[in-house]
């Protein structure tokens, strides 16, 4: 069985092949699930270790629809790198060494999350943003009115608009809050 080493980035991929009579082969790819099919899909299962990044999780389960055994290692793993110069450090070479690590096994595999628990870290992303938008837009607001001298009433942070609405705020005031208001109550 052939390994693979995969140097994932956001575009292009290196890749480094060490095939089982000894060859090494190596190649740039771009970052596509389409391109990861045409190199991937029609060669004979082979064991491949890509370290963790945002990339990785979905050319891992790709790679695995094609047949391929994929290990995602923990990038701060330092034994895996044992290896490698850090004074010249390259895509070529990073692809060698995950290739080099796989073969001899000095990687250490993350775990790696089911689809519910993925889903429910990127609902939990998605409410933290949202979360910490609305807290800065208050603060925003909050701080607009202290500097006129006003104070709004205190209450829950969803109230915000209706308060600064019962506030008898100077029409420059309201001007330079509109848009922060606007985009405040449509993701409400």
């Amino acid at each position: 069985m052939d390994t693979i080493g995969l140097d994932l980035h956001k575009r292009e991929t290196q890749l480094c092949t060490l095939t089982e009579d000894g060859e090494l082969i190596e190649q740039r790819i771009q970052t596509a699930r389409e391109r990861f099919t045409t190199v991937f899909g029609g060669r004979a299962p082979a064991r491949i270790l890509i370290e963790a990044s945002t990339e990785s999780e979905w050319v891992a389960r790709h790679l695995e629809s094609l047949g391929h055994t994929v290990v995602v290692a923990d990038p701060g793993f330092a034994p895996m790198y044992a290896t490698r110069s850090s004074r010249v450090k390259t895509d070529k070479r990073d692809a060698r060494t995950l290739c080099d690590e796989l073969r001899l096994g000095a990687y250490r595999a993350i775990h790696r999350a089911s689809d519910a628990q993925r889903q429910i870290r990127a609902e939990l992303a998605v409410r933290d943003a949202l979360v910490r938008t609305r807290t800065r837009y208050v603060a925003l607001i909050q701080a607009a009115v202290r500097r006129e001298g006003l104070r709004l009433t205190s209450g829950e942070a969803e109230h915000t608009v209706e308060k600064l609405e019962r506030t008898a705020l100077p029409a420059h005031v309201v001007r330079e809050l509109a848009p922060l208001v606007a985009a405040g109550t449509s993701s409400q």
